[in-house]
C-alpha cells in the first residue's frame, strides 16, 4: 500500500470536491482546478476529505496511486492559498518591467526580452524591477512560468548576474588569478 496515496487529503471550508466525469473537480476562492482520474483508481469526497484508493496492486496502478493523491492535494492548496515562486534578477541595468499582460525584460542582450504572461498566472514586479513574484492557484503553471523567466538569463557563478529563485543560493567562483 502506498503510505502517500493511503492519507486522506483534508478539505477545508471554504473548498468544495466533486467527481466529474472521470475528473476530479475542485473549486475554491482562488479558482476552479480539476485532473483527469485513470482508469483503475477510485477517488472518493466525503466527511470533508478526498480518499484514493487503486482497484488492484498492478505497477502502473501502484504508481498512480500516491501520484494522484499528491496531485489533488496540490489542488486543494492551490484553490485555498495559492502559490507564489519569488525570482531576483542581479545586475547593473537588469531589470523587469510589466507591460499589461506582458513582461519585458532587460538582462543585459542587446534587446529586450517580451514574455506573454499566460493565463491563470499573475506577475508582479517590485523593488524597481529586481524582484519578479509569480503567484496563481495552478502548481504548475506557476513553476513553469517562473522556470521560463530564469531560462532567458541563469545566474552565473562569477559575478552572480542574472536570474535567480529567491531561496536558491549561487556557488561562486574566484576569476582568473592575476600572475
Amino acid at each position: 500500500m502506498s503510505r502517500i496515496g493511503k492519507n486522506p487529503v483534508p478539505v477545508p471550508s471554504g473548498v468544495t470536491a466533486e467527481i466529474k466525469d472521470q475528473a476530479l473537480v475542485v473549486k475554491g476562492t482562488k479558482g476552479e482546478l480539476s485532473i483527469p482520474v485513470p482508469q483503475g483508481i477510485d477517488v472518493a469526497v466525503e466527511d470533508g476529505s478526498i480518499t484514493v484508493d487503486r482497484k488492484n496492486n498492478s505497477k502502473r496502478l501502484r504508481a498512480m496511486h500516491g501520484t494522484i493523491r499528491a496531485l489533488a492535494a496540490n489542488l486543494v492548496t492551490g484553490v485555498s492559498e495559492g502559490y507564489t515562486k519569488k525570482l531576483l534578477i542581479e545586475g547593473v541595468g537588469f531589470k523587469g518591467v510589466l507591460k499589461g499582460r506582458e513582461l519585458v525584460l532587460s538582462l543585459g542582450y542587446s534587446h529586450d526580452i517580451h514574455f506573454a504572461i499566460p493565463e491563470g498566472v499573475e506577475i508582479a514586479a517590485e523593488s524597481g524591477g529586481t524582484e519578479i513574484i509569480v503567484t496563481g492557484c495552478d502548481k504548475q503553471a506557476v513553476g513553469q512560468a517562473a522556470a521560463q523567466i530564469r531560462s532567458y538569463y541563469k545566474a552565473e557563478p562569477y559575478k552572480g548576474k542574472g536570474v535567480r529563485y529567491s531561496d536558491e543560493t549561487i556557488r561562486r567562483k574566484a576569476g582568473k588569478a592575476v600572475a
